[in-house]
């Protein structure tokens, strides 16, 4: 069997005592009580060619990310000791999830801006993004005080150090991960605040076109969000091709900035299940289940 090449780029989320990382294939590692790491490949659906149409594919591979992600979080916590999370949790959680979305973030920012009897629809769509920019930063900075969440913040820093660890073609270990900053381009924060820009765009299009009533404006940010969420993926990959230059490193700046919150500096136990996790996201032929002791 022809050995498959390693990817140019790897990415992975934060999970309970843990990290789940994609590769050549997607495994979860996490930190048990006896301080043992347990590492279990995860199998990934497919949308197929809707993955890969610009503009749409943004929206697919956000869906997979999340479905995926719950599978990892679920894992984790019954790994770690934490309450178990079953399938029905799991199916509950993402329609929180999609609700949530649709009703904070689509909604609930447009209702609000309406109270201001804006008729320009480029100002309302700007006010309305700044509303939502608000909602988001402000969502994860009060999730952010919370004890078990800062612990997953810092898995995520060394999620974020062991990615940068990989692209500059260094062995991986703590020692060369830990020099890396937290903050990343290709981060899922970034994507939110990328999709908040996003969403001023598309809409003001929408309120120029003619959308202009409440039922329209209601209508047309329920079925644009796939675009809206499309818009960002696009931009987002574009961003963190030229992040080398002046013009990305501007582009990146209020993605990186939100990190701030989102990341933490991990220590040197969190650095070695970030490590295990790409390891084996990188094994071509691991599919099942291992207990590492390091």
């Amino acid at each position: 069997m022809k050995k498959q090449e390693m990817p140019k780029y790897v990415g992975g989320q934060a999970v309970i005592e843990g990290v789940m990382m994609k590769g050549i294939n997607t495994v979860v590692a996490v930190r048990r009580n006896d301080g043992k790491i347990q590492v279990k490949r995860l199998k990934e659906g497919s949308y197929g060619w809707l993955e890969k149409i610009p503009f749409i594919r943004g929206f697919f591979v956000l869906l997979k990310a999340m479905v995926i992600g719950m599978e990892a979080l679920s894992y984790s916590a019954n790994v770690s000791g934490e309450e178990e999370i079953t399938k029905k949790d799991m199916v509950i959680s993402i329609l929180l999830a999609f609700l949530f979305a649709i009703g904070g973030f689509g909604l609930g920012p447009m209702f609000l801006t309406k109270l201001f009897n804006i008729q320009n629809e480029f100002w309302f769509s700007f006010i309305e993004g700044t509303i939502r920019a608000f909602f988001v930063i402000l969502y994860i900075w009060v999730i952010s005080l919370f004890k078990d969440v800062k612990r997953v913040f810092e898995y995520h820093g060394a999620e974020h150090k062991t990615v940068y660890n990989y692209e500059a073609g260094k062995e991986l270990a703590v020692h060369n991960a830990k020099k890396y900053t937290t903050l990343h381009p290709r981060c899922g924060t970034s994507f939110l605040i990328i999709t908040v820009f996003a969403s001023i765009i598309v809409f003001s299009i929408t309120g120029a076109l003619g959308y202009t009533t409440l039922w329209e404006k209601v209508i047309t940010r329920i079925i644009l969000l796939p675009l809206v969420a499309g818009f960002a993926y696009e931009f987002q990959r574009f961003t963190a091709k030229i992040i080398d230059t002046w013009f990305g490193k501007i582009l990146a700046w209020p993605g990186l900035a939100l990190q701030k919150i989102t990341t933490s500096e991990p220590d040197e136990k969190q650095l070695e299940v970030a490590i295990v996790s790409l390891k084996y996201a990188l094994k071509e032929d691991f599919d099942g289940e291992e207990v590492v002791d390091i």
